[in-house]
């Protein structure tokens, strides 16, 4: 890079520390600020600030893998997670908000009692906070390793070094600013994140070598274009790409959406989504928080990475599957002129730290509330777990440096996290509106598929087909774990529904018992029509937007007017009973 890229990348740090100085004194107020932006977030804020953490500098590179891997339907592998993200927008975004906790974990105890409910607390916080965060920071430096090694030619060890005074930044300015200052972070973040990849995505398809789309489309078979596997030929194979097969295809739509955990895609809107939901001024800036964000992640945002992942298969042939994820660091050190390069980089380095300082700030945030205040120092000042947080935020950091050294392939450490969460999601969904879920439900959930995954290797089952194996294996021991040991006492579960009131058939025990006859603004079959609306809106938008840089101008009106359809019926039903208050 020349001086003026340098100086564009200094410009973008400088700005992210004003920030978090700016931020600061506010988050020092109080664990309610540092951790919840004093749950009065406003809905914009909240949906875009997910949607720059879900953007990482491992995301382009591991969409360039899949789409060298299995064309365009390779995506699907998070394609899926669509459905999940609408159910939790019209089922689980007023209740997230309505719980009145600071984390996930913390819903334990509101929803179940005695020991396996203080258990399931600590386990959960430590299992998602320490050991699943570390994981995907881990293989989010990974990708920046990737980056800098590509970009500037230097030895791994260099980039391990830059990267990890970068992470040593981003730790110092998430334990200054708290939320407030993360979540406006990644505002700025993400407008600089998605420009550099437009910009980039735009050279390299206008390049001589690629020759535009219609050159694009010429150099690379039909199969790779395609939205959906072809039924029948899934053995097709371009260089190392092969079609996505349907069995595969199947199990991300009618599995892994549901049935796994994913980090920003938790069946029942876990995780860091959770965080922004609870952080909401009310309950219809926490709907509206996760509806932009399902907008732009699925909608909006894949295709400018899509278009160099397609590319690269052109301009770099000798690029295998395994280091797949080159092509696009590649097209970045080729096609970007001086000045352009900077705003890419700089654009990489937003995006890297706005998902570092969220995992940072969230992780921090169950060590905190349900590890140390919960159960080792109990009755100290806010101000004492304020920088409390700061420390862990730091403590963090560090561990994380260590499980970067570990992970090779980013779209592996994907994989692997899917396995582990596969079929803990029922529970995660169930939890909310069936009252004979328990505590032990939820642990055995989280426990199978680790008992579970090591058969499926023996047998020689991979992903993603090993899903149907650890999706069933875990439903039936959960299931069985759940009639095998006592319910709630009633008391628990009447105080739950009295601050929840998430209505449904499937409580009406406690309703009887609580004297109520038929609950009031929780219809669930508006819910669920407005979320089958909701989910026809993100994929007639992400394939209407595809169609049309595909020059498929047709399907791209047929997918434009159903996406008006959808935004009507999305609408109607939000105005339906239960839902016209949300939308005042």
């Amino acid at each position: 890079m020349e001086i003026i890229d340098y100086l564009i990348l200094a410009t973008y740090i400088i700005l992210s520390i004003i920030i978090a100085l700016y931020y600061s004194k506010r988050s020092g107020k109080s664990t309610d600020e540092f951790f919840l932006s004093g749950r009065n977030l406003p809905w914009y804020f909240a949906g875009i600030s997910l949607a720059a953490t879900t953007f990482a500098a491992d995301t382009p590179l591991a969409v360039t893998e899949l789409v060298a891997k299995n064309g365009i339907s390779g995506n699907w592998v998070w394609w899926n997670f669509a459905f999940g993200g609408m159910l939790t927008v019209f089922f689980f975004a007023r209740l997230w908000r309505r719980a009145g906790i600071m984390t996930e974990a913390e819903f334990s105890e509101i929803r179940y009692s005695g020991k396996p409910a203080k258990f399931l607390r600590g386990f959960r916080a430590v299992y998602l906070g320490l050991f699943m965060n570390v994981i995907i920071i881990g293989w989010v430096n990974k990708a920046m390793v990737s980056i800098l090694t590509g970009l500037f030619s230097v030895s791994e060890t260099q980039a391990i070094i830059y990267v990890f005074v970068c992470m040593l930044l981003v730790a110092a300015y998430s334990a200054m600013s708290g939320l407030w200052g993360v979540v406006v972070t990644d505002a700025f973040q993400f407008f600089l994140a998605m420009t550099g990849a437009i910009i980039l995505a735009v050279l390299v398809l206008d390049s001589p070598e690629v020759g535009g789309m219609i050159g694009l489309q010429e150099k690379l078979p039909d199969f790779i274009f395609n939205f959906f596997p072809s039924v029948g030929n899934s053995a097709e194979t371009f260089g190392s790409a092969l079609s996505l097969s349907v069995l595969a295809f199947l199990a991300y739509i009618g599995l892994q959406w549901w049935a796994s955990w994913y980090p920003g895609a938790e069946p029942g809107g876990g995780g860091y989504a959770a965080q922004r939901m609870m952080s909401a001024k009310d309950e219809k800036h926490s709907l509206l928080a996760v509806l932009l964000f399902q907008v732009l992640h699925y909608a909006a945002r894949p295709w400018p990475w899509i278009i160099v992942g397609l590319a690269s298969l052109v301009l770099y042939p000798e690029l295998t599957t395994e280091n797949a994820r080159m092509g696009y660091i590649f097209a970045m050190r080729d096609f970007l002129p001086t000045g352009l390069k900077g705003l890419l980089v700089a654009a990489f380095f937003a995006a890297y730290m706005s998902t570092i300082a969220t995992h940072l700030n969230w992780g921090a945030s169950y060590l905190m509330n349900d590890v140390y205040k919960r159960f080792i120092v109990k009755t100290k000042s806010d101000k004492h777990y304020v920088s409390a947080s700061r420390i862990i935020t730091v403590l963090l950091m560090i561990i994380s440096i260590f499980v970067t050294l570990l992970i090779t392939r980013i779209s592996g450490a994907w994989e692997f996290i899917l396995q582990c969460g596969a079929g803990v999601g029922l529970v995660l969904i169930l939890r909310w509106y069936w009252w004979r879920i328990n505590a032990w439900s939820e642990i055995s959930a989280m426990i199978a598929p680790f008992l579970l995954l090591p058969i499926t290797i023996q047998l020689g089952i991979i992903f993603p087909e090993n899903l149907y194996f650890l999706v069933a294996g875990t439903s039936i021991i959960w299931i069985a774990v759940t009639f095998l040991t006592k319910p709630e006492p009633d008391f628990k579960l009447m105080e739950f529904y009295s601050i929840i009131r998430p209505g449904g058939k499937l409580w009406k025990p406690i309703q009887l018992k609580l004297g109520i006859e038929n609950e009031e603004g929780t219809n669930l079959l508006y819910m669920l029509f407005a979320w089958l609306f909701g989910v026809l809106l993100v994929y007639s938008m992400l394939f209407g937007i595809g169609s049309l840089i595909l020059n498929h101008i047709t399907a791209s009106l047929i997918y434009g007017i159903t996406s008006l359809i959808a935004i009507f019926g999305v609408y109607y039903f939000l105005n339906k009973e239960g839902w016209s208050k949300i939308l005042k």
